[in-house]
C-alpha cells in the first residue's frame, strides 16, 4: 500500500517538473525568437572595449618623459599621486595597452607598468620628447647617473 502511494506521488512530482521545464523552454524560445541585432560574441566584446577606451590620450613614444597621475585610495579618501619617469617600453594595443615607466628614486631604479585605459590612471602628460633609436630601452637599467639621460627631440 505505501509503495503504491510513493509511486503515485513520484509520478505527480515528475509530471509537474516536466511541465515547468516545458514552460521554461517555451519562454527561452520566445526570447530567442525575438528579432535582435546581429550581435555575436566578438561584436559584444568589441563594443564593450570601445566604450572603455579613453578618448583624450596624448601620443606617447618610447623615450618620452611622462608624468602619470595615479589614483591612490587611502581609507575612504582618494588622491592623485604623480609619477614621473622615462617610458622604456610600450606593449599591447587597444584596451590592454601598457607603458613601462622608469625613474630613479633615492638612488634606486624603480619601474612601474601602467595600463593606459585603466581607471587608476587619472592623467597622463608628456613632459618632454625623447630621441631614441630602439623600441625598448632596457639598456637604461644598467646605467647610472648622467648616463641614463635621453636626448631631447624637438620635431614632434
Amino acid at each position: 500500500m505505501t509503495k503504491e502511494k510513493q509511486e503515485k506521488e513520484s509520478e505527480i512530482i515528475n509530471e509537474t517538473d516536466t511541465s515547468k521545464v516545458l514552460t521554461v523552454e517555451n519562454e527561452e524560445n520566445k526570447s530567442i525568437s525575438q528579432p535582435k541585432k546581429s550581435l555575436s560574441l566578438s561584436n559584444l566584446i568589441n563594443d564593450f572595449e570601445s566604450e572603455q577606451l579613453k578618448k583624450q590620450l596624448p601620443e606617447i613614444y618610447v623615450g618620452d618623459t611622462v608624468k602619470v597621475g595615479v589614483k591612490i585610495t587611502e581609507g575612504n579618501k582618494e588622491r592623485v599621486q604623480p609619477y614621473e619617469g622615462v617610458v622604456i617600453a610600450k606593449r599591447h594595443g587597444g584596451l590592454n595597452q601598457t607603458i613601462t615607466v622608469r625613474r630613479i628614486f633615492q638612488g634606486i631604479g624603480v619601474e612601474r607598468v601602467f595600463m593606459l585605459h585603466s581607471p587608476q590612471v587619472a592623467s597622463l602628460k608628456v613632459e618632454r620628447r625623447g630621441k631614441v633609436r630602439r623600441a625598448k630601452l632596457f639598456y637604461l637599467r644598467d646605467r647610472v647617473g648622467k648616463a641614463t639621460r635621453v636626448k631631447q627631440r624637438f620635431d614632434r
